[in-house]
């Protein structure tokens, strides 16, 4: 997609929908981290591959054109991730949502700074 190169070779996962959920986007690491739905997943709606309670997080978000963000701990892999979902806007309306998920090293430095 263009507009998109940026985001190609990240080492974090970008995914992208539009406003109905429909998946438009995804880098390469999105695509590899999906491999087990099949690996891209663009023309998809997220509502399949979520479970309900996150999809209504996700349709919040959409309405509200708001920010989600927490980590998880994926044990079986031993990875713990940032994920991080926000509203991207066009003109002042919400366009859809990005998810950008990044693993975070076992020690993650914590600065306080003035």
């Amino acid at each position: 997609m263009e507009g998109y190169d940026w985001a190609k070779e990240l080492p974090c996962a970008v995914t992208v929908c539009d406003d109905k959920g429909t998946i438009i986007y995804m880098n390469d690491k999105s695509v590899e981290v999906n491999v087990k739905n099949g690996g891209s997943i663009i023309g998809k709606n997220l509502k399949d591959c979520h479970n309900p309670h996150s999809w209504e997080i996700i349709q919040k978000l959409l309405a509200t054109g708001g920010t989600n963000v927490y980590t998880i701990y994926k044990q079986a892999k031993n990875i713990k991730k940032l994920i991080y979902q926000t509203a991207w806007k066009k003109d002042g309306k919400v366009g859809g949502l990005v998810e950008i998920s990044i693993e975070l090293p076992e020690e993650l430095p914590h600065f306080i700074r003035p």
